[in-house]
């Protein structure tokens, strides 16, 4: 009687797949459990409390309510999209220096959350660098309470988040630009095309893919949002996002049940959001050729 062999490839599948269960989807099942009790984290007891911990997060204004502040950062998430897939365009092509100007756009990215905001922090308090630029430039009438005023204070804070994400977009649009044969660039030349009609009829085509990643990313990056907000203000003065608000309801108050339910939420708004995004820009074959 032979043994029967497990095939090779499942033996080199095995430590990632072990790596994804034992922290993506363990965590996720205990985060859907807790969800269902009421619980501050230490106690060994949990209480039942069946569908109250969604029912209050679905009700109470409190937690839907900064649902709202996401609107910026989703706002400035198309901004950074349009920035990156500008530049990205622009650099893919012969430009002096194009090299030193890639390393500018993706360097933000490199920097830990943590520390952009500490940057942004001296940067928009009173009498900042930015109030500084105001006042040469004979705009120091214009300066504000950038993170007090919470009139501009998510502007402020989304601007931040611009600044840092753009990067990541611009190598992903510059790469699949890159990708593109040569060929079809000199094709289109011979036949008269200036750069617009390159872009329109080859590279917004053959990179929709990404552009659609893209937005996938925005959505729930736009959702998702903690670092900026939590160093820059801590949620004050009208900041507060989702995240934030789960964080302090699990970790300040002490409520883990609600807080994952806050979580579970967030996890199906958001592949609620995708799957209606992939509905209106389905991933359809594109062919150059």
């Amino acid at each position: 009687m032979t043994r029967r062999r497990l095939p090779a490839h499942w033996l080199y599948l095995a430590p990632a797949l072990a790596l994804l269960i034992t922290f993506t989807y363990v965590p996720v099942g205990n985060m859907v459990w807790y969800s269902f009790h009421r619980w501050d984290g230490l106690d060994v007891v949990m209480d039942p409390v069946g569908w109250d911990n969604y029912v209050r997060v679905l009700t109470d204004e409190r937690y839907w309510r900064v649902f709202l502040v996401s609107l910026y950062y989703f706002a400035a998430s198309f901004a950074q999209i349009a920035i990156a897939l500008y530049f990205a365009v622009v650099l893919s092509f012969h430009t002096r220096f194009r090299n030193l100007f890639k390393g500018i756009l993706f360097f933000p990215y490199l920097l830990n959350g943590v520390a952009v905001g500490f940057v942004f922090l001296y940067l928009f308090q009173p009498g900042g660098t930015l109030d500084s630029l105001l006042g040469l430039l004979g705009l120091g009438d214009q300066a504000r309470l950038w993170l007090g005023d919470p009139d501009v204070a998510n502007v402020s804070l989304a601007g931040t988040s611009v600044w840092r994400f753009t990067g990541l977009n611009f190598v992903l649009f510059l790469g699949a630009i890159q990708s593109i044969p040569a060929e079809i660039y000199e094709a289109a030349e011979i036949d008269g095309a200036n750069r617009w009609h390159q872009f329109a009829y080859i590279i917004a085509p053959g990179i929709r893919r990404i552009i659609s990643l893209s937005f996938i990313l925005a959505i729930s990056g736009s959702l998702a949002v903690f670092e900026i907000p939590f160093i820059m203000t801590g949620g004050a003065n009208g900041t507060r996002t989702f995240v934030v608000q789960a964080y302090e309801t699990a970790f300040q108050f002490r409520q883990i049940g609600l807080a994952s339910a806050m979580a579970v939420v967030l996890l199906l708004v958001v592949l609620l959001l995708t799957w209606v995004q992939r509905r209106v820009l389905p991933d359809e074959e594109v062919s150059l050729t």
